[in-house]
């Protein structure tokens, strides 16, 4: 019996070989370096109908202007909400994930504003 060195493998190489990339740096590929781009921890089950659950790591950002359809996080009186933007009607509205709340009007004399813009998510493996 001879000991196996491994200089004289049979068969064909694997063709993912060429593809194999290095190590994945999620703070670069989701561009926090910026520093208008923060990460920020649902808590809740509001979005789990938009696959958006409890214990999930959003990527906002600060300076990108919000457009009818994104996720935004919003102040509504002192409290940072999760909402859907939707223009509506000539105002600009926060819309609950799961229609468990009333629409808000964004309306900063009414202390509601928008905070950030969702720019991606990051789910640990449960």
């Amino acid at each position: 019996m001879h000991d196996y060195a491994g200089d004289r493998t049979t068969g064909f190489a694997s063709p993912a070989a060429d593809a194999v990339e290095g190590p994945i740096d999620l703070s670069q590929i989701l561009d926090l370096r910026k520093p208008s781009r923060y990460p920020v921890k649902v808590r809740g089950t509001t979005f789990t109908p938009r696959s958006i659950l409890d214990g999930d790591v959003l990527i906002v950002d600060t300076a990108i202007p919000a457009k009818s359809g994104d996720l935004v996080i919003a102040s509504n009186n002192g409290a940072a909400i999760l909402a859907e933007l939707r223009a509506k009607s000539g105002s600009w509205w926060l819309i609950s994930g799961n229609d468990s709340h009333e629409p808000i009007r964004i309306d900063p004399t009414q202390d509601v504003d928008i905070w950030a813009t969702v720019t991606g998510i990051v789910r640990e493996k449960p």
